[in-house]
Protein backbone atom coordinates (compact mmCIF):
# COMPACT_ATOMS: atom_id res chain seq x y z
CA UNK A 1 0.00 0.00 0.00
CA UNK A 2 2.79 2.16 0.84
CA UNK A 3 5.14 0.87 -1.81
CA UNK A 4 7.00 3.41 -4.32
CA UNK A 5 4.71 3.16 -7.08
CA UNK A 6 1.90 4.13 -4.65
CA UNK A 7 3.54 7.54 -3.15
CA UNK A 8 2.50 9.79 -5.79
CA UNK A 9 -0.55 8.53 -5.61
CA UNK A 10 -0.98 9.72 -1.99
CA UNK A 11 0.44 12.86 -2.24
CA UNK A 12 -1.64 13.80 -5.54
CA UNK A 13 -4.56 12.50 -3.45
CA UNK A 14 -3.98 14.18 -0.29
CA UNK A 15 -3.27 17.90 -2.70
CA UNK A 16 -6.63 17.51 -4.41
CA UNK A 17 -8.65 16.63 -1.48
CA UNK A 18 -7.46 19.65 0.97
CA UNK A 19 -8.54 21.82 -2.56
CA UNK A 20 -11.65 20.26 -3.18
CA UNK A 21 -12.36 20.39 0.77
CA UNK A 22 -11.43 24.38 0.62
CA UNK A 23 -13.50 24.79 -2.47
CA UNK A 24 -16.00 22.82 -2.22
CA UNK A 25 -16.83 24.64 1.50
CA UNK A 26 -17.57 28.05 -0.70
CA UNK A 27 -19.48 25.37 -3.60
CA UNK A 28 -22.14 24.18 -1.17
CA UNK A 29 -22.26 27.77 0.30
CA UNK A 30 -23.36 29.39 -2.90
CA UNK A 31 -25.84 26.88 -3.73
CA UNK A 32 -23.11 26.17 -6.91
CA UNK A 33 -23.20 22.52 -7.34
CA UNK A 34 -24.83 22.14 -10.89
CA UNK A 35 -21.71 24.40 -11.54
CA UNK A 36 -18.95 21.95 -10.16
CA UNK A 37 -20.99 19.14 -12.10
CA UNK A 38 -21.23 20.85 -15.46
CA UNK A 39 -17.11 22.29 -15.36
CA UNK A 40 -15.59 18.92 -14.75
CA UNK A 41 -18.00 17.01 -17.39
CA UNK A 42 -18.16 19.63 -20.07
CA UNK A 43 -14.05 20.34 -19.69
CA UNK A 44 -13.71 16.59 -21.15
CA UNK A 45 -14.69 18.20 -24.29
CA UNK A 46 -11.23 19.95 -24.58
CA UNK A 47 -9.20 17.41 -23.74
CA UNK A 48 -10.85 15.25 -26.07
CA UNK A 49 -9.87 18.10 -28.99
CA UNK A 50 -6.49 18.53 -27.89
CA UNK A 51 -5.63 14.76 -28.61
CA UNK A 52 -7.51 15.21 -31.49
CA UNK A 53 -5.26 18.09 -32.92
CA UNK A 54 -2.10 16.65 -30.99
CA UNK A 55 -1.66 18.91 -28.27
CA UNK A 56 -1.53 18.17 -24.49
CA UNK A 57 -4.74 17.13 -22.79
CA UNK A 58 -4.59 19.20 -19.78
CA UNK A 59 -4.47 22.20 -21.53
CA UNK A 60 -7.63 21.57 -23.39
CA UNK A 61 -8.45 21.08 -19.82
CA UNK A 62 -7.64 24.07 -19.08
CA UNK A 63 -8.76 25.86 -21.69
CA UNK A 64 -12.53 24.99 -21.87
CA UNK A 65 -12.77 25.05 -17.98
CA UNK A 66 -11.91 28.56 -18.21
CA UNK A 67 -14.17 28.88 -21.53
CA UNK A 68 -17.02 27.18 -19.74
CA UNK A 69 -16.60 29.81 -16.36
CA UNK A 70 -16.55 32.43 -18.66
CA UNK A 71 -20.04 31.11 -20.40
CA UNK A 72 -22.00 30.28 -17.16
CA UNK A 73 -20.85 33.91 -15.46
CA UNK A 74 -21.64 35.99 -18.85
CA UNK A 75 -25.20 34.18 -19.44
CA UNK A 76 -25.74 34.41 -15.46
CA UNK A 77 -26.46 37.92 -16.30
CA UNK A 78 -29.37 37.62 -18.35
CA UNK A 79 -30.77 34.14 -17.53
CA UNK A 80 -31.30 31.98 -14.18
CA UNK A 81 -27.71 30.35 -13.51
CA UNK A 82 -28.94 26.73 -13.74
CA UNK A 83 -30.16 27.58 -17.36
CA UNK A 84 -26.70 29.10 -18.11
CA UNK A 85 -25.15 26.24 -16.29
CA UNK A 86 -27.22 23.86 -18.75
CA UNK A 87 -26.60 25.24 -21.78
CA UNK A 88 -22.40 25.64 -20.91
CA UNK A 89 -22.60 22.30 -20.37
CA UNK A 90 -24.69 21.21 -23.26
CA UNK A 91 -22.90 23.28 -25.31
CA UNK A 92 -19.18 21.50 -24.64
CA UNK A 93 -20.43 17.73 -24.41
CA UNK A 94 -21.67 18.53 -28.03
CA UNK A 95 -18.05 19.69 -29.01
CA UNK A 96 -17.03 16.86 -27.31
CA UNK A 97 -19.12 14.46 -29.48
CA UNK A 98 -18.04 15.98 -32.45
CA UNK A 99 -14.08 15.90 -31.38
CA UNK A 100 -14.34 12.20 -30.49
CA UNK A 101 -16.19 11.39 -33.67
CA UNK A 102 -12.89 12.72 -36.10
CA UNK A 103 -10.83 10.23 -34.62
CA UNK A 104 -11.14 6.62 -34.53
CA UNK A 105 -8.74 5.85 -31.90
CA UNK A 106 -9.98 6.24 -27.97
CA UNK A 107 -6.50 6.91 -26.06
CA UNK A 108 -6.86 5.26 -22.47
CA UNK A 109 -5.46 9.11 -21.50
CA UNK A 110 -9.07 10.52 -22.46
CA UNK A 111 -10.91 7.59 -20.25
CA UNK A 112 -9.01 8.21 -17.81
CA UNK A 113 -9.99 11.78 -17.25
CA UNK A 114 -13.65 10.65 -16.82
CA UNK A 115 -12.70 7.97 -14.17
CA UNK A 116 -9.18 9.26 -13.04
CA UNK A 117 -6.09 7.39 -12.38
CA UNK A 118 -5.23 8.34 -9.24
CA UNK A 119 -2.62 4.97 -8.76
CA UNK A 120 -0.74 6.02 -11.56
CA UNK A 121 0.01 9.77 -11.37
CA UNK A 122 3.42 10.12 -13.07
CA UNK A 123 5.98 12.29 -11.09
CA UNK A 124 5.46 14.67 -14.81
CA UNK A 125 1.68 15.33 -13.22
CA UNK A 126 2.18 16.01 -9.49
CA UNK A 127 4.24 18.85 -10.15
CA UNK A 128 1.75 21.03 -12.37
CA UNK A 129 -1.18 19.86 -9.98
CA UNK A 130 0.69 20.84 -6.68
CA UNK A 131 1.29 24.40 -8.46
CA UNK A 132 -2.22 24.89 -9.95
CA UNK A 133 -3.48 24.00 -5.93
CA UNK A 134 -1.14 26.58 -4.99
CA UNK A 135 -2.74 28.79 -6.92
CA UNK A 136 -6.32 28.00 -6.07
CA UNK A 137 -5.80 28.38 -2.44
CA UNK A 138 -3.87 31.64 -2.61
CA UNK A 139 -6.43 33.04 -4.93
CA UNK A 140 -9.44 31.50 -1.93
CA UNK A 141 -7.15 33.55 0.84
CA UNK A 142 -7.22 36.65 -1.33
CA UNK A 143 -11.04 36.27 -2.21
CA UNK A 144 -11.96 34.92 1.54
CA UNK A 145 -13.71 38.01 2.99
CA UNK A 146 -15.73 39.12 -0.01
CA UNK A 147 -16.28 35.76 -1.25
CA UNK A 148 -17.97 34.83 2.07
CA UNK A 149 -20.19 37.36 2.35
CA UNK A 150 -21.28 37.69 -0.57
CA UNK A 151 -22.20 34.05 -0.37
CA UNK A 152 -23.66 34.36 3.07
CA UNK A 153 -25.32 37.79 2.52
CA UNK A 154 -25.14 39.35 -0.81
CA UNK A 155 -27.47 42.22 0.03
CA UNK A 156 -24.97 43.50 2.36
CA UNK A 157 -21.86 42.58 0.15
CA UNK A 158 -23.42 44.75 -2.23
CA UNK A 159 -24.31 47.68 0.76
CA UNK A 160 -20.13 47.21 1.49
CA UNK A 161 -18.99 47.78 -2.49
CA UNK A 162 -18.52 44.04 -3.16
CA UNK A 163 -19.62 43.39 -6.91
CA UNK A 164 -21.61 40.12 -6.61
CA UNK A 165 -20.68 39.53 -11.07
CA UNK A 166 -17.12 39.67 -10.02
CA UNK A 167 -17.27 37.77 -7.70
CA UNK A 168 -19.40 35.07 -9.35
CA UNK A 169 -16.64 35.33 -11.92
CA UNK A 170 -14.17 34.51 -9.07
CA UNK A 171 -15.39 31.88 -8.04
CA UNK A 172 -16.18 30.29 -11.62
CA UNK A 173 -12.15 30.74 -12.07
CA UNK A 174 -11.32 29.35 -8.97
CA UNK A 175 -13.38 26.60 -9.94
CA UNK A 176 -11.95 25.87 -13.16
CA UNK A 177 -8.54 25.72 -12.39
CA UNK A 178 -9.42 22.89 -9.66
CA UNK A 179 -11.25 21.04 -12.76
CA UNK A 180 -8.08 21.64 -14.01
CA UNK A 181 -5.80 20.41 -11.46
CA UNK A 182 -7.72 17.32 -10.27
CA UNK A 183 -9.77 15.86 -12.88
CA UNK A 184 -5.90 14.22 -14.73
CA UNK A 185 -6.25 12.76 -10.87
CA UNK A 186 -9.35 11.48 -10.09
CA UNK A 187 -11.56 11.96 -13.01
CA UNK A 188 -14.30 14.36 -14.13
CA UNK A 189 -16.99 11.89 -12.37
CA UNK A 190 -14.96 11.75 -9.01
CA UNK A 191 -13.84 15.68 -8.25
CA UNK A 192 -17.75 16.19 -8.65
CA UNK A 193 -18.37 14.17 -5.35
CA UNK A 194 -15.39 15.63 -3.42
CA UNK A 195 -16.30 18.65 -3.87
CA UNK A 196 -19.80 18.30 -2.32
CA UNK A 197 -20.10 15.44 -0.54
CA UNK A 198 -17.58 16.19 2.14
CA UNK A 199 -18.79 20.22 2.42
CA UNK A 200 -22.16 19.22 2.50
CA UNK A 201 -21.69 17.02 5.64
CA UNK A 202 -19.32 19.95 6.89
CA UNK A 203 -22.34 22.18 7.18
CA UNK A 204 -24.67 20.04 9.24
CA UNK A 205 -22.20 19.66 11.95
CA UNK A 206 -21.18 23.37 12.49
CA UNK A 207 -22.68 26.61 12.08
CA UNK A 208 -19.08 28.35 12.33
CA UNK A 209 -18.04 28.77 8.65
CA UNK A 210 -14.26 28.46 9.64
CA UNK A 211 -14.70 25.35 11.57
CA UNK A 212 -17.13 24.17 8.69
CA UNK A 213 -14.20 24.91 6.13
CA UNK A 214 -11.83 23.00 8.18
CA UNK A 215 -14.21 20.13 8.99
CA UNK A 216 -14.77 20.00 5.28
CA UNK A 217 -11.28 19.85 4.59
CA UNK A 218 -10.63 16.66 6.97
CA UNK A 219 -13.61 14.92 5.59
CA UNK A 220 -12.40 14.78 2.00
CA UNK A 221 -8.77 13.42 2.98
CA UNK A 222 -10.33 10.89 5.18
CA UNK A 223 -12.47 10.07 1.88
CA UNK A 224 -10.10 9.83 -0.37
CA UNK A 225 -7.12 8.18 1.78
CA UNK A 226 -9.74 5.26 3.26
CA UNK A 227 -11.26 4.65 -0.93
CA UNK A 228 -7.20 4.18 -1.57
CA UNK A 229 -6.52 1.90 1.09
CA UNK A 230 -9.52 -0.15 0.44
CA UNK A 231 -9.51 -0.12 -3.07
CA UNK A 232 -5.88 -1.14 -2.79
CA UNK A 233 -7.03 -3.75 -0.68
CA UNK A 234 -9.94 -5.02 -2.54
CA UNK A 235 -8.76 -4.29 -6.43
CA UNK A 236 -12.00 -2.78 -6.84
CA UNK A 237 -12.23 0.43 -8.18
CA UNK A 238 -11.39 4.17 -6.46
CA UNK A 239 -14.50 5.99 -7.85
CA UNK A 240 -16.53 3.65 -6.24
CA UNK A 241 -15.19 4.23 -2.47
CA UNK A 242 -15.35 7.91 -2.85
CA UNK A 243 -18.81 8.19 -4.01
CA UNK A 244 -19.96 5.60 -1.45
CA UNK A 245 -17.42 7.62 1.60
CA UNK A 246 -19.18 11.11 0.10
CA UNK A 247 -22.49 10.06 0.39
CA UNK A 248 -22.44 8.31 4.10
CA UNK A 249 -20.81 11.25 5.35
CA UNK A 250 -23.20 13.51 3.94
CA UNK A 251 -26.51 11.48 4.99
CA UNK A 252 -24.63 11.46 8.36
CA UNK A 253 -24.44 14.50 8.68
CA UNK A 254 -27.95 15.47 8.10
CA UNK A 255 -28.80 12.50 10.77
CA UNK A 256 -26.76 14.67 13.09
CA UNK A 257 -28.94 18.18 12.11
CA UNK A 258 -32.07 15.61 12.75
CA UNK A 259 -31.54 14.42 15.78
CA UNK A 260 -29.32 17.62 17.27
CA UNK A 261 -32.98 19.48 16.28
CA UNK A 262 -34.69 17.16 17.96
CA UNK A 263 -33.20 17.40 21.08
CA UNK A 264 -33.14 20.99 21.17
CA UNK A 265 -37.00 20.64 21.24
CA UNK A 266 -38.89 19.62 24.56
CA UNK A 267 -41.79 17.67 23.99
CA UNK A 268 -44.45 19.23 23.20
CA UNK A 269 -42.69 22.48 21.81
CA UNK A 270 -43.66 23.82 18.52
CA UNK A 271 -41.39 23.19 16.15
CA UNK A 272 -38.23 25.52 15.50
CA UNK A 273 -37.38 25.75 12.19
CA UNK A 274 -34.41 28.21 12.89
CA UNK A 275 -32.56 25.01 14.35
CA UNK A 276 -32.88 23.60 10.79
CA UNK A 277 -31.87 26.83 8.59
CA UNK A 278 -28.94 27.09 6.31
CA UNK A 279 -25.28 28.06 7.14
CA UNK A 280 -25.84 31.15 5.00
CA UNK A 281 -28.53 32.29 7.32
CA UNK A 282 -26.73 31.23 10.46
CA UNK A 283 -23.08 32.74 9.39
CA UNK A 284 -23.99 36.03 7.76
CA UNK A 285 -23.49 37.94 11.25
CA UNK A 286 -20.37 35.85 11.70
CA UNK A 287 -19.07 37.04 8.12
CA UNK A 288 -20.03 40.38 8.10
CA UNK A 289 -17.99 40.97 10.86
CA UNK A 290 -14.73 38.83 9.45
CA UNK A 291 -15.21 41.46 5.98
CA UNK A 292 -14.57 44.28 8.01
Amino acid sequence: MFASFMINAWEAATIVAIVAGVVGFFTVLRGAAFAAHALPNGAFAGAAGAFLIGANTVVGLGVFSLAGAGMIAGLGRRARSDVATALAIVLMLALGDLFLSRTSEYAPEIFALLFGEVLGVSTSKLGPTIAIAAVCIVAVAVLYRPLMLSSVSPDVAEARGINARVMDLAFLVVLALVTTMAVPVVGSLLIFSLLIGPAGAARSFTNRPSAAMSLSVVFALVTVWVAIAVSYETNLPIGFFVGAISAFAYTAGRAWTAWRGKRSRRPGDPVNLTGLTDLADQGTAHAAAESR
